[in-house]
């Protein structure tokens, strides 16, 4: 999803002063946090697509072992988007081996989860055989109507590296679209430079051309969204920055399908979507109906695959509620107690809980969390396992689920009876290589 404007000024650089002021402001709940390589590319290296030097992949090395230091949790990478698409395997090998050495993870949105997944899948077990370090595949997915039944497939990668001794283990969430900005229509060498330069790019009429020729290219090399969409009408226009979509009129889309919204401005869907994407500055994020509800079900029994939300933490007033975005920020966690426990009986509660609990804490190495048991932290969420069930949708996603009357952290009560009490006990979970 697109970041929200902070409400504070960022006065830090570092995980040390970022995890000072998440401490000095403090919050309701817990929070951990990865070194994004994505990042630590574009501090050093700019958005080039090309190898690093010798001595910038040095100076990238450096900073992930200065950030492991300060508590960082690990290295993770989006391997679809902008500087991270242009990095290999052996540069992603390298800077995981510092975060292994200090005891951390390498998370990943893999490079392709559509044609091309057992690629995507691949890289990232090479990474973890590479580096020697644990793997975690963040919302485990096959896209794509032909890819529909590949899951099997996935598990099957999975189990083997498992076997061979590879620590491999995945999160999901329990809806069959997915949520990313539009440029990811973009081929990656119009990336380079950054949105600016993808703007310029798109202006052009000869590069413009190029641009449309590839994103049809039924058989791309790069993880192309809307081959996996499949048209135009499995894409919803999700949200636009306020400034520029309320001055160009974009903004009344957002909730909308991009072939209705073309249809409605009287244009191609191609030439809607570039001119979107110009007079948006290139920020425009999209849900993609690209999943496959029996896919989803056969990751949701595995034993190794937790629930995560890939979400935002968003509000229903205030600054916090923009856009018509993925129910998921909203819905994640009762989805799957309401609709796959008790409607569908995919999997059964005890299963649920742990796969929101200690299988989360397990696969994080997180050592006092988790479980219900002497000595460990008091995280508890009490909820009617009759009643419980999200309420956001697509098309109206600012709802709060029901059935979640109380919210512990650390002991204290931050909800009750759906109300937020004003408390503040949440920690910062810091990684096995802080000093």
């Amino acid at each position: 999803m697109a970041p929200q404007k902070p409400s504070a000024a960022r006065n830090w650089s570092d995980f040390a002063g970022y995890f000072a002021a998440i401490e000095k402001a403090k919050v309701s709940v817990n929070l951990l946090s990865y070194i994004g390589l994505g990042q630590v590319r574009e501090y050093v290296m700019g958005d080039d697509d090309r190898a690093p030097t010798a001595d910038e992949l040095s100076k990238m090395t450096a900073l992930v072992s200065e950030e492991m230091k300060h508590g960082a949790y690990g290295v993770a990478t989006g391997l679809i988007y902008s500087p991270n698409a242009y990095a290999s395997l052996d540069e992603l090998i390298a800077l995981s081996k510092p975060a292994a050495a200090a005891g951390g993870l390498y998370a990943s949105h893999l490079r392709y989860d559509g044609d091309k997944l057992r690629d995507g899948l691949e890289e990232a077990i090479a990474i973890g055989e590479g580096a020697r370090i644990p793997v975690h595949v963040f919302h485990l997915k096959v896209t794509g109507a032909k890819n529909v039944g590949r899951m099997k497939e996935v598990i099957a990668i999975v189990e083997a590296a498992q076997k061979r001794g590879v620590e491999i283990a995945a999160d999901q969430y329990p809806y069959v679209a997915s949520s990313t900005g539009l440029i990811q229509t973009i081929p990656p060498w119009a990336h380079e430079g950054g949105n600016a330069k993808l703007v310029a790019r798109l202006k052009d009429p000869a590069t413009r051309a190029r641009i449309r020729k590839e994103m049809d290219d039924p058989n791309p090399t790069w993880e192309n969204r809307l081959i996996s969409a499949g048209t135009w009408h499995n894409v919803q226009i999700a949200s636009l920055p306020a400034r520029t979509g309320m001055e160009t009129g974009y903004k009344r889309f957002e909730g909308w399908r991009v072939d209705d919204a073309a249809k409605e401005m009287g244009r191609d869907p191609y030439d809607f979507v570039f001119e979107m994407l110009i007079a948006n500055g290139g920020s425009v994020s999209c849900v993609w109906f690209i999943i496959d509800e029996s896919d989803l079900k056969l990751a949701m029994k595995q034993p190794w695959v937790s629930v995560g939300s890939d979400g935002s933490a968003l509000a229903t007033s205030g600054p916090l509620r923009t856009g018509v975005p993925h129910p998921r920020n909203f819905g994640t966690f009762p989805r799957v107690l309401g609709k796959y426990v008790r409607e569908e009986h995919v999997i059964p509660l005890e299963q649920a809980v742990h796969k929101m609990s200690g299988l989360t804490a397990s696969q994080l190495h997180i050592k006092d969390r988790g479980l219900i048991k002497d000595g460990m932290a008091a995280d508890l969420v009490i909820f009617d396992p009759a009643t419980v069930a999200d309420r956001a949708t697509f098309t109206d996603p600012f709802q709060y689920p029901v059935g979640i009357p109380t919210v512990i952290v650390n002991g204290r009560v931050v909800l009750d009876n759906g109300r937020h009490t004003g408390e503040r006990p949440g920690v910062v979970i810091r990684g096995r290589g802080v000093r």
